[in-house]
């Protein structure tokens, strides 16, 4: 999850009354906690989250005992579905039988959260929902601020007001969304008072793995040394993967010919309530988000279909071309792929770019792969702008 997104989620569940926080900043204990207790073949994010974790337990005043670690799984090509067993491995190894881990997964929507499911699943949707909101009025804020950290001092008293509105709402669903929706109008209030500079910049959209994309520790923080190059950045969000998980849901029971269930009628339900937060919540950005509006997961699906069918392909690779078409045509002048190295989804995509770059009339698109090595990364996105510089002028 990005920054305030982890912020919120952790606000959700103390909402329903558990005491929750994310994991500290990732800093270099991170890395060699990571490299201490992964052996290399596993990607990126694997060393990422089990240094972050095992950072949290070695700190002196944890109590094992009282430690869960909330590490969703997932089905389909990506190893991030070896994710979870694999920390329970290390934890065992290591002395910490007594840690649980939660892991809800993407085969059901992330519907096996048990007791948890029915107060938490909603509030946890609305919390990540309105941190994405949060994320792109600060990307699109913030590369035209007057004067340099407005955009972040205000995006972090708009985060703290989301956590705080969750924390003390009640979890009665009617209620909280007024709430809520009180508070993206006081967030969207306090970014329109942000003096302008009204110069118009270059659009690069940003698809990639969700993990790197999101975590700037991970990507070395890219997207602001990309707004330093004098670029606006366009950035897929956490909500777009929860969308996708609940297409799969529903085209995996209608293939195994249940789609007339109890259970496809529960996630039909379910979908027919997010959607109605999710424009509830949305509307009050109708004018802010001109021209940067969020597609339909189903129109994402099928701009990629030309390139990478979602019957026969299946994740994040299907998302990133997806979104590149889509973002192209809303007038992106170039498009950027986070991944780690190794990454699947970035390998076959990076094998799809060339002839999705020549149908889009040339759109630079470029993969940057994180390892946590050191990259000059400055130096390739600078070239990289030049690129996306030309062919705007010429598109």
């Amino acid at each position: 999850m990005a920054y305030g997104s982890a912020k919120a989620f952790a606000a959700a569940f103390r909402a329903i009354g558990l005491e929750a926080e994310p994991t500290p900043p990732s800093d270099h204990r991170t890395r060699e906690l990571g490299a201490q207790f992964t052996s290399g073949d596993e990607c990126y994010p694997a060393k990422v989250t089990v240094g972050d974790f095992m950072k949290v337990l070695e700190q002196p005043d944890t109590d094992p005992k009282r430690v869960a670690c909330f590490m969703p799984t997932a089905q389909g090509p990506c190893r991030f579905g070896q994710y979870a067993p694999y920390l329970r491995q290390v934890l065992d190894s290591n002395g910490y039988d007594d840690v649980e881990i939660l892991s809800p997964s993407s085969s059901n929507a992330y519907d096996g959260l048990g007791e948890l499911a029915k107060p938490f699943v909603r509030t946890g949707w609305r919390a990540l929902l309105c941190a994405d909101l949060l994320q792109k009025l600060l990307l699109i804020n913030r590369p035209y601020e007057e004067r340099r950290g407005d955009t972040e001092a205000v995006y972090e008293e708009c985060l703290v007001d989301l956590c705080n509105t969750l924390e003390r709402t009640t979890v009665e669903p009617g209620e909280q969304l007024q709430e809520l929706r009180n508070c993206m109008l006081r967030s969207r209030n306090s970014f329109q008072k942000l003096p302008k500079t009204g110069q118009k910049l270059p659009l690069i959209g940003v698809v990639g793995e969700i993990f790197c994309r999101l975590n700037t520790f991970s990507n070395e923080n890219l997207v602001q040394t990309l707004e330093g190059y004098g670029a606006e950045a366009w950035i897929s969000d956490i909500v777009e993967w929860i969308w996708y998980t609940t297409s799969e849901h529903f085209r995996k029971l209608k293939l195994r010919g249940r789609i007339w269930t109890a259970e496809a009628l529960g996630a039909w339900l379910r979908k027919k309530v997010q959607q109605r937060d999710e424009h509830i919540l949305i509307e009050p950005f109708h004018d802010d988000f001109q021209g940067r509006e969020e597609p339909d997961i189903y129109e994402v699906l099928e701009c990629a279909r030309p390139y990478l069918p979602r019957e026969g392909a299946f994740g994040e690779m299907v998302l990133n071309v997806g979104k590149a078409v889509y973002l192209a045509k809303k007038g992106a002048a170039g498009i950027i792929d986070i991944s780690p190295f190794t990454c699947m989804n970035g390998i076959v995509c990076e094998a799809i770019y060339p002839r999705l770059s020549r149908d889009l009339g040339g759109i630079p698109i470029r993969n940057f792969y994180f390892d946590g090595t050191q990259s000059d990364l400055d130096r390739d996105l600078g070239v990289y702008m030049e690129l996306a510089r030309s062919y705007a002028k010429t598109s």
